[in-house]
């Protein structure tokens, strides 16, 4: 099963692997013309209902490939309005091939009898629709659902949503969508087709595994910011960190605010705390006394902690028997999300928590922690899966290849340099990891991509200064990570 927006993902992953969007739609619809072959009599008519992205797109390749039917292409709308370069390109190469087309504009003009069907293919809308079925759709799915006709669905029947099954729009009081009687969807099955009264087919189109493996461009398309959000909205970043070191949370800190967390708080020791503020002005220094974290000093930070989308615990803080006791006892009373990093990770296993955390630890802490590991990254993915299972957490093991898994899902990212051993880059990660974490849903996914983004903030630090590279030159080099170089 794949959700709709992960589906999205992968097939942007799969683009930057080199198999383009072109290629995955020639898949596609031959795929849509096996499944006509499969329901359809050699001289039967066929309308193809396309709407004016890829999945109109899909229908409209499926077109050229069943001669043996007397079909016709219909376009929902004016072929100027086709939303895609590839949806546009196969119109054009039907027109252009002298096949039968015809466009709709006004839902006034579709007359299903006119074209008196033995099938038809609905390749209106697909995944990701939201929203109630507009027109020219919306009459169209009406007229389709009250005749006599069988109808193949190109993914995911049109005003369905592939995620739950219900109408698009039942929220706003409308439950219209396509009665399909068979669904050709794409890569794997998706989780609102199983509760449909259809036949539903799951075509191979291409698609490889490493575009689901491989954390890439795609991935980015889990960060969404809001228009009209206001401060806080893009989360809240609590960095519990520092004693021994004052570079590690400032490092943190920095770099949850350059991965879109809009406020980010340091509690650290009071003696160091001016050391860090002054690493930035951004950074809002809650320092606590003593020169090092205690059990005194949980319950204010739990109070702090609630008001936070993340706590990052961990940079900096050290070893000592009484800060670890204190890392044991914050995660006994806290119930939200945290990235845990560093010294702080040996508490983790033992730990009676009820909080959803992100743990990052490099191969090293890894083992300190129980878990096992192996040159090899595929058979340290399984093995990290295994163990992110047991702990009942995420976990993200850096290395040459990032494994991120919380058990059951498992991604990998492969950024990054020789550069990055230096000290500190780990750092920057677990911070960023906090920040994301406070934007996407899924843990998984907020760690895989801090994970790869990380590794390109290295890559373009390294592009500018070699193997000679400082923690502190990823931090500005984020938001250019974040952001896909295609756009």
């Amino acid at each position: 099963m794949i959700s709709s927006e992960r589906m999205a993902m992968v097939d942007r992953n799969a683009a930057a692997l080199g198999v383009s969007t072109k290629q995955l739609m020639e898949s596609s619809g031959n795929a849509v013309a096996r499944a006509v072959r499969e329901r359809a009599a050699p001289g039967d008519r066929v309308l193809l209902i396309c709407g004016r992205g890829n999945n109109g797109g899909d229908a409209m390749v499926a077109a050229r490939f069943l001669d043996e039917f007397v079909i016709e292409t219909l376009l929902l709308g004016r072929p100027e309005t086709i939303r895609t370069d590839i949806a546009r390109e196969n119109w054009d190469a039907l027109v252009g091939s002298d096949l039968p087309t015809r466009t709709v504009a006004d839902s006034r003009e579709f007359d299903l009898d006119e074209y008196g069907p033995d099938l038809v293919v609905d390749a209106m809308l697909g995944t990701g629709v939201t929203g109630a079925l507009r027109e020219p759709e919306a009459t169209v799915a009406r007229r389709l659902n009250a005749a006599d006709v069988p109808v193949v669905s190109v993914d995911v029947p049109s005003g369905v949503d592939a995620d739950t099954g219900e109408p698009t729009g039942a929220g706003a009081g409308s439950s219209l969508a396509v009665d399909a009687d068979a669904v050709v969807t794409f890569h794997e099955d998706k989780p609102g087709l199983a509760d449909l009264d259809a036949d539903v087919t799951v075509a191979d189109i291409g698609i490889p595994d490493a575009a689901e493996t491989f954390v890439g461009p795609g991935d980015l398309l889990a960060l969404r910011r809001e228009a009209d959000s206001h401060k806080g909205d893009n989360g809240e970043v609590l960095v519990v960190g520092g004693g021994p070191y004052t570079g590690a949370p400032a490092l943190a800190a920095r770099a949850a605010l350059r991965a879109g967390a809009d406020l980010v708080r340091v509690a650290c020791p009071e003696p160091v705390a001016r050391e860090i503020q002054g690493y930035g002005p951004d950074l809002i220094v809650r320092p606590f006394d003593g020169d090092h974290l205690a059990p005194r000093h949980v319950d204010d930070l739990l109070d702090r902690a609630a008001d936070q989308d993340t706590v990052v615990f961990g940079p900096g803080l050290g070893s000592a028997d009484v800060t670890l006791d204190a890392v044991a006892e914050f995660l006994a009373g806290y119930d939200g999300r945290a990235v845990v990093d560093a010294d702080a990770l040996q508490v983790v296993p033992e730990a009676d928590t009820d909080a959803d955390l992100i743990c990052t630890p490099h191969q090293g802490e890894l083992l300190k922690m129980g878990g096992e590991t192996d040159d090899d990254w595929r058979e340290r993915a399984d093995l990290v899966t295994e163990f992110a299972g047991e702990l009942g957490h995420t976990l993200l093991v850096k290395g040459r290849y990032d494994v991120v898994s919380d058990g059951a899902d498992t991604r990998v990212g492969r950024t990054g340099n020789p550069g990055m051993t230096v000290g500190g880059t780990g750092d920057v990660l677990a911070g960023m990891t906090g920040a994301l974490a406070a934007q996407v849903e899924s843990p998984l996914q907020a760690a895989a991509l801090a994970a790869w983004a990380n590794g390109r903030a290295g890559d373009a630090a390294a592009d500018e200064f070699g193997d000679g590279l400082a923690a502190s030159d990823l931090p500005d080099r984020i938001p250019q990570a974040l952001r896909d170089e295609g756009e």
